[in-house]
């Protein structure tokens, strides 16, 4: 058999009667300078963990000796830990696992928050391709196994980079059940500004999610307003108009005062709001179809002060019939009714009116052009190709947003004027 105990940073201390029985009884002991240094009295040859594949080919060797050998980690040696490669180098039936606490379950507990939900991700000697999927759904809980490369600061300064709209405060769980224990709580701001030898080679970092706080009007631009002020779907948070995408869709509205105006599909009315603010004498028929996104609307609404924002729950194109005609309509969601859809419109629109839709499936641009095409109306694409700087490492690259068309038409004035005259005749 071989055992694998693990222990935690108060070595032998930590380690119930039961195991230290075992450890005492081993003829091998494995492990690094740090666990062998907590046995400096052990009779046992002791081999030192420095090149892996090497040290298990002399384990193998040492096995077929019928020697009693004991291999010690840190923590649960099957939570990233060496247990994994054990279990493809050796037979599970010979192998006999004795965990410790890992270091999430200690850094949780440090911090008072139970942790069955918690989202872990190790960044050890890998890419932050994990960790940017949690922080792009906005998970509550996330802990990360860190190294040097991706310390703390690193990986608070990619967090800012990114631009997501969810915020999450820090936790760096350092030394965990070692005289030199730390435990402290940062803002990722003040994190990102220290250096990666601030923190002990053994940490862990844990990110909460927030509620957003009070924001301060008087702080925000006219428009584009960070994606993060936004109060969003928390299980979705990426689902909302991006800022860069908003931008575009209020230049092609061509926006004046005292209009009435439909956003349809409104999910958390970011494009509501930002036509809100910048037209305050016009009157915003917010269309959404959930119940969730109607509270959300609400809720911004409040945060940003608006109050000629009218939220409609109900599905396009049905809930569309009894509302006032708008000089401006924007689609953002259609629920594959973009026919129907674009035919109320129609009917509805006043003369000179805009009808700007926003588009990230193929099927659905054709769609969109066939109508207009079908119906005699003018209308221009933009597409829109955005990426984002962000951090890998110490370098910087680019980060796609997902593609976005834009179709902005115009409502056939000669067309309705024929039409006009032949009713008149």
């Amino acid at each position: 058999m071989i055992d694998v105990v693990g222990i935690g940073l108060n070595g032998v201390l930590g380690l119930t009667e039961t195991i230290r029985k075992v450890v005492e009884q081993a003829t091998i002991l494995v492990g690094s300078d740090r666990h062998l240094s907590y046995f400096p009295e052990h009779l046992a040859k002791k081999i030192v963990l420095n090149d892996i594949q090497q040290t298990l080919i002399e384990v193998y060797e040492q096995l077929q000796n019928k020697e009693k050998i004991v291999i010690l980690v840190s923590g649960d040696p099957l939570f990233f830990g060496l247990g994994r490669l054990l279990l493809e180098k050796f037979p599970a039936d010979i192998l006999q696992f004795h965990p410790h606490l890992n270091s999430v379950q200690l850094a949780f507990n440090r911090i008072k928050i139970p942790w069955q939900d918690a989202h872990i991700v190790s960044v050890h000697g890998r890419n932050l391709d994990e960790l940017n999927k949690l922080l792009q759904k906005g998970v509550e809980k996330i802990a990360i196994l860190t190294d040097s490369v991706n310390n703390p600061a690193a990986i608070a300064q990619y967090y800012l980079s990114l631009d997501i709209p969810t915020q999450y405060n820090f936790w760096v769980c350092e030394n965990l059940e070692y005289e030199t224990e730390k435990v402290n709580y940062f803002l990722p701001q003040e994190l990102k500004k220290l250096s990666k030898n601030s923190f002990a080679s053994l940490n862990i970092l844990i990110l909460l999610r927030v509620e957003k706080t009070y924001i301060k009007l008087e702080k925000l631009p006219l428009f584009g307003i960070a994606d993060q002020q936004f109060l969003t779907f928390k299980d979705r948070p990426g689902l909302m108009t991006k800022r860069e995408i908003r931008i575009s869709i209020l230049g092609e509205l061509n926006l004046q005062e005292k209009q009435i105006i439909w956003d349809i599909g409104a999910g958390t009315g970011s494009v509501s709001i930002e036509i809100a603010r910048l037209c305050p004498t016009s009157l915003i028929y917010a269309i959404e179809k959930t119940a969730m996104g109607i509270n959300l609307i609400e809720q911004n609404c409040k945060r940003f002060q608006v109050t000629n924002i009218n939220p409609i729950y109900g599905t396009a194109p049905d809930i569309l019939e009894n509302l006032p005609a708008p000089e401006r309509v924007f689609i953002g969601g259609s629920s594959s009714k973009i026919d129907e859809i674009l035919t109320i419109c129609a009917k509805k629109l006043a003369i000179q009116g805009i009808i700007v839709i926003a588009l990230a499936t193929l099927e659905n641009l054709h769609e969109s052009m066939n109508w207009f095409s079908k119906n005699n109306w003018e209308y221009q694409l933009l597409q829109l190709n955005i990426a984002r700087s962000t951090l890998v490492g110490e370098l910087t690259r680019f980060a796609p947003l997902n593609p976005v068309t834009i179709i902005t038409a115009n409502f056939p004035v000669k067309h309705k004027q024929t039409n006009k005259k032949d009713d008149d005749i």
